[in-house]
């Protein structure tokens, strides 16, 4: 992967994102620790994904598909969007903070898939390497590539949940009337909570 970052930026990246949601529960102004290095000031896109500890349990994920801002600073906005602003959950307290594991997702640029019909989109797509985003008239979604691992999709699965996660019926793909694009993406998680940062490795797959 191009500007691929190593062990080290991705750590700092997890323990930026949990100081930053710290930080915003206590109220807390704080610049981000120095040093930063060259890579992480790049834009790029982003994801903060946090889980309850030790069921792992979804608790709230948001962030960027498109590098529009410096990374650690996408990181950390993103961080505090998934703490407080996933409407799919209430605010995270600050007594849950050691309760929840963080994970954080580093994009590549968004590419069209160019497909003539069902049947080739389901080809170029593999489970375990790409993300996915899909975009039809105001409608749009996005999987990050590590979710249809976690549930063992299909390619046809998995599109068929993207579907859904824009708000479509979840055989819109076959129709070809919406734009798909992919992704991929590096993955830095805790392994428990404030413990050690790994990075996460998918096994691809075509099926």
């Amino acid at each position: 992967m191009a500007g691929e970052l190593s062990l080290e930026e991705g750590r700092y990246l997890v323990k930026l994102a949990r100081q930053t949601i710290y930080n915003y529960l206590r109220k807390i102004e704080s610049p981000p620790p120095a040093p930063i290095s060259e890579r992480l000031k790049q834009e790029r896109g982003v994801f903060v994904t946090l889980y309850t500890y030790p069921m792992k349990d979804l608790r709230g994920c948001i962030g960027f598909p498109l590098p529009t801002m410096p990374l650690y600073e996408a990181t950390m906005e993103a961080a505090i969007a998934s703490a407080t602003k996933d409407p799919r959950f209430r605010p995270l307290k600050l007594d849950e903070l050691n309760d929840v594991v963080i994970e954080v997702s580093v994009l590549t640029p968004p590419e069209e898939i160019v497909y003539r019909d069902p049947n080739e989109l389901l080809g170029k797509i593999v489970i375990g390497r790409d993300g996915l985003i899909i975009k039809s008239g105001p409608y749009s979604g996005l999987l990050l590539p590590q979710v249809p691992v976690e549930y063992n999709w299909t390619v046809e699965e998995y599109l068929m949940h993207l579907c859904l996660k824009a708000g479509l019926e979840s055989t819109h793909w076959v129709k070809g009337k919406a734009k798909i694009y992919r992704f991929t993406a590096q993955i830095f998680s805790e392994l428990e909570p404030n413990g050690e940062i790994i990075e996460e490795e998918l096994s691809p797959r075509k099926c």
